[in-house]
């Protein structure tokens, strides 16, 4: 069964808003075996929103639209709705109670025009509201086509992301089930990788996305996400839980063969929980110095709840003169192999940890020290009796000097994580 999305609202157009409704719906479409094929921005205007609901009708069997149910004269969801429907628009007595009494509760006024989010299409079913003032609509339509008339429906709820969510939930995806006769379990697996291009990875993994294509169940995506890695999601919908998850199994297997010490996490893991992981495995503390990155990877690195017993702290050593005075740096240009080890080596000595992590480079929009924008060096020092030793990458990394600096915390904690799991 297919159900699309149709998001109104002028300031969607106009970039005020973000259209987080759509992608959240699509997911979640898609999760319980739906397919969306087509999500559409309108603006408020009755002949428009009338023109794509209508078009979206001849292809879809039903459609979500996410606001328009507001009080205000440009709210237009219900009006644009009855005209598909041919139908007038009438007042709903409990719906307008409900209203009445969610102002007189708070010892408000209730604005007369609050009572046009109580009126509703002819035959139309009300999705009673719990969070807000505007309930949803769940609305039969009946579209001539080709093969004949064809039954149809239209749902609407706020656009409010709350609201919409807990309609959605509650009216909305039961009536779509009912509606298709079927439920599906939906199962999803996400593997985290990091150290090579989505192009290098597609092309490593062709020959499984070409089986894949053939089976058409389970499916393979790729979602790069900046410092959150480079993802390879598998999607396979069976009758259950059990079953779905039986169906990713052996993709991944065949994936993690191909690809093995890339893929860094699962699911929700980041690499910054892992190396986290892979140190408190070995009662390890954790020293980090930063130039380029001035705290990001001690940030990503704290923000996770029980980080404090591996991670000693951090030196933004963004200065040069930090770098000699504090972390005992050779003096000297600060954007080297050498630079990067003496920074990892001082940390660990002033913060009294097991293993240290440095960091310097370039994020731009200049050069420094003869080192063009994209210029990173990283270093980790280990214990001396781990056998580990001491670590130096040099890596030019794309992007502007924000996506350089979020690209370096990941390539820095992957380096320390390779050396971990060697």
């Amino acid at each position: 069964m297919r159900c699309d999305v149709l998001a109104v609202g002028t300031e969607l157009l106009l970039g005020q808003i973000v259209d987080t409704n759509s992608s959240w719906l699509g997911e979640h479409l898609a999760m319980h075996g739906f397919d969306s094929l087509s999500q559409v921005k309108v603006g408020d205007n009755i002949g428009r929103i009338t023109a794509h609901l209508r078009r979206m009708l001849d292809e879809a069997d039903a459609v979500i639209m996410c606001g328009g149910l507001g009080p205000t004269h440009d709210d237009l969801t219900r009006e644009a709705i009855a005209a598909v429907m041919g139908v007038e628009l009438e007042l709903n007595e409990d719906v307008a109670d409900v209203i009445r009494y969610l102002f007189s509760s708070r010892n408000r006024t209730m604005p007369e025009n609050n009572l046009r989010q109580a009126m509703v299409p002819v035959g139309a079913t009300v999705i009673p509201q719990t969070r807000g003032t505007a309930p949803g609509l769940i609305c039969p339509v009946t579209v001539n086509t080709a093969n004949g008339p064809m039954q149809r429906v239209v749902y609407a709820v706020p656009g409010v992301p709350h609201e919409m969510k807990e309609m959605f939930e509650r009216g909305i995806l039961p009536d779509l089930q009912q509606r298709s006769g079927e439920q599906w379990t939906i199962a999803s697996k996400t593997l985290r990788t990091w150290g090579e291009s989505e192009s290098g990875l597609n092309e490593r993994l062709d020959g499984i996305i070409a089986e894949l294509d053939e089976v058409g169940n389970p499916t393979l995506a790729f979602l790069a996400s900046g410092w959150e890695g480079l993802k390879v999601r598998l999607t396979g919908r069976a009758p259950d839980a059990n079953s779905a998850a039986a169906l990713l199994e052996p993709w991944e297997q065949r994936i993690r063969a191909i690809l093995g010490s890339q893929i860094f996490g699962v699911d929700h893991e980041t690499m910054e929980s892992v190396v986290l992981d892979l140190l408190r495995r070995r009662n390890w503390t954790l020293g980090v110095a930063e130039s380029v990155t001035g705290g990001l990877v001690t940030g990503r690195l704290t923000a996770i709840a029980g980080a404090s017993d591996v991670v000693k702290g951090g030196i933004v050593s963004y200065a040069s003169e930090v770098k000699f005075g504090l972390l005992g740096v050779s003096e000297g240009p600060v954007v080297t192999e050498d630079a990067a080890l003496e920074m990892a080596r001082g940390v660990r000595k002033v913060l009294a940890c097991d293993v240290g992590l440095a960091l310097t480079g370039v994020a731009g929009p200049t050069e420094q020290d003869g080192m063009r924008p994209g210029t990173l060096f990283a270093s980790v020092v280990f214990p001396d009796e781990s056998g580990l030793g001491e670590q130096v990458a040099h890596l030019r990394l794309p992007g502007d000097r924000d996506t350089m600096r979020q690209l370096a915390v990941i390539s820095a904690l992957d380096l320390v994580r390779r050396h971990l799991i060697a």
